[in-house]
């Protein structure tokens, strides 16, 4: 009946809404598959358990045909839905991470960092990097029989590539004992109170960015804060951020793209001493990859972003 139907009291569009008795409903980034043998790329998958007091679980990928005694490079795989949706086993998160692995040889760990605002940030920054030190302790054959971590790559798209930022200078601070080689930054989710580029006229989108951040991390810093925006007081400076090579990925019609490349510009002005490329493609907005995994400006990613990691020039 009518009278029955919940009101909404909050609308975080086009993620979730918030009715008037506190309950949630996520309008995307629900759906779920199992793991398994993938038959069109021939890698192979399975949901590991990370830590069992908080329930962080991570989907880890290999080559079917991988040889005893093989390694290959490992890359710790976060994903995006602005902190808000989406986990490892959403079906595009899926297939993306199968072409990836199959792409570039790899052994992959999509982690399922708890979501807001249920668990509101710092949750998602505090899961990653416990899945970081999770995944090098030794529990999971996969990464004791295949992992080289001496080819240890971060990556994530959206607020997966904000967290690979952010962890980077995690382990600088705490001396973490693995090496990160690189950092794959897929249309960061990078943010900030003035507008710059496209923002200053897509009044409708810059809005609804502010909204969302604020959602999830409400602070008197609002977009400005370091979390969201890497050049904020407070801020680390990025020439310590730590790792030897960074790509950084935009598309065109993206309202997150100027940050995206604002974050190339300073990052290569900086005195920090690694190898950094950017990545522009041309008619297509955010995530398109994962929404799209089969279109050829998507095979051109992950084909830039497996040489990337393999020390290919493009």
């Amino acid at each position: 009946m009518e009278s029955t139907k919940k009101q909404v009291s909050l609308e975080v569009l086009p993620w979730l809404v918030v009715h008037s008795d506190g309950t949630l409903e996520r309008l995307a980034g629900t759906e779920v598959c199992p793991p398994g043998l993938d038959p069109e790329t021939g890698v192979l998958s399975k949901d590991i358990i990370i830590d069992p007091k908080t329930g962080l679980s991570a989907r880890i990928y290999r080559p079917d045909s991988i040889q005893p005694g093989q390694k290959l490079p490992v890359v710790l795989y976060f994903h995006g839905g602005a902190f808000l949706i989406a986990s490892a086993s959403l079906p595009n998160y899926h297939t993306s991470i199968n072409k990836l692995v199959a792409q570039a040889n790899i052994i992959a760990v999509s982690v399922n960092y708890r979501l807001a605002p249920e668990h509101p940030l710092p949750t998602a920054y505090e899961d990653s990097w416990n899945a970081l030190q999770g995944v090098q302790v030794g529990n999971e054959p996969w990464i004791n029989d295949y992992a080289d971590f001496n080819q240890f790559f971060l990556a994530g798209d959206s607020a997966g590539a904000n967290i690979s930022h952010h962890l980077a200078f995690r382990a600088k601070q705490s001396n973490h004992s693995v090496k990160i080689k690189g950092i794959g930054m897929i249309h960061p989710y990078f943010w900030g109170t003035q507008p710059v580029g496209s923002e200053v006229t897509d009044e409708a989108r810059k809005k609804m960015v502010d909204g969302w951040w604020r959602f999830v991390c409400p602070s008197d810093k609002g977009s400005d804060d370091p979390w969201i925006n890497p050049f904020a007081d407070g801020s680390p400076n990025l020439e310590g951020l730590e790792c030897e090579r960074v790509i950084i990925t935009v598309a065109e019609r993206d309202i997150l793209r100027e940050r995206g490349k604002m974050y190339y510009e300073k990052l290569v002005n900086s005195k920090w001493r690694g190898n950094a490329e950017i990545m522009e493609t041309k008619g297509k907005d955010h995530v398109f990859h994962i929404l799209e995994p089969d279109c050829d400006e998507a095979k051109e990613m992950v084909r830039r972003l497996a040489l990337f990691i393999n020390q290919v020039e493009a």
